[in-house]
């Protein structure tokens, strides 16, 4: 899959610059690699390519909390506004126990209804993302079952001009199926056997076309039994241009591997082309 994701990225390139959406449209770059918030991927697709372009973004993102530390680096393709592929390079920081987890995701996703703005009720897009673990052992020690597996979620979105006191409302709900620990970072599946659908929520408010704050809510399974906790965040937006975006954020995470309030910030750069 990798070399597929190569090959499209490298015919992409060989485009014009995509220029067909209207600016912070395609919202940020999520975690996993897909287009939407930090925490959550959204049903828009990645960069400003229209119906007749195609776009190529990549960006990188730091997230600290007390005792852990999350850097993600990536890429992604938008063709012809139907089709997402993405590729995320994770290294995780265990900053107690002074070791490295690093895990690689592979995303796809497609648009099957609707548009952002123009469509009378929201779009909708199906989307999966296949994560390795590289580094398992950790994982394996804490009864995880896999060092591999793959999620699977449906998304809408819907952007609403004027809505609140004059200002533009966007939304986005997300299913997500999955049996990943900690976003498959402590592995996937467990002894608890958690395969419940989660659900994830975005809301932001867009103060002008350049700036948008809002806020996330992710809920996670709890395979291992060691009490993994929602995420929740607030964040900010900065939309220059339709070449870069900015996203700061403060992020609560909650329980991790057993360690308790792991809060602190996110930052995140996208480039467009």
């Amino acid at each position: 899959m990798s070399k597929i994701i190569s090959i499209v990225f490298i015919l992409i390139t060989t485009h014009c610059y995509a220029n067909g959406k209207l600016l912070a449209t395609p919202g940020v770059s999520q975690i996993e690699g897909s287009a939407g918030g930090g925490l959550v991927p959204w049903a828009q697709l990645a960069g400003y390519a229209s119906e007749d372009e195609m776009s190529i973004s990549g960006y990188c993102t730091q997230a600290n909390v007390d005792d852990f530390e999350l850097s993600t680096c990536g890429v992604q393709g938008n063709l012809y506004d139907r089709v997402e592929l993405s590729y995320a390079a994770q290294r995780f920081d265990v900053l107690p126990l002074s070791t490295t987890l690093e895990q690689s995701i592979y995303g796809a996703k497609i648009k099957l209804y609707g548009d952002l703005v123009y469509s009378r009720y929201p779009q909708i897009s199906f989307g999966i993302q296949h994560k390795q673990l590289d580094t398992a052992d950790i994982a394996f020690a804490l009864g995880a079952k896999d060092d591999s597996g793959t999620d699977f979620y449906l998304a809408a979105s819907k952007l609403h001009l004027g809505a609140v006191a004059g200002y533009n409302l966007l939304w986005n709900a997300t299913i997500r199926h999955t049996t990943a620990n900690e976003m498959g970072l402590l592995g996937f599946g467990g002894s608890q056997q958690d395969h419940r659908l989660q659900l994830e929520a975005s809301v932001a408010i867009l103060l002008n076309k350049h700036l948008a704050i809002g806020t996330e809510y992710r809920q996670k399974p709890n395979n291992l039994g060691l009490k993994e906790d929602d995420w929740h965040d607030v964040f900010i937006a900065w939309f220059p241009n339709k070449h870069v975006s900015v996203t700061a954020a403060y992020i609560n995470l909650g329980t991790i591997a057993g360690i308790e309030k792991q809060r602190g910030w996110y930052l995140s750069l996208t480039g467009y082309y």
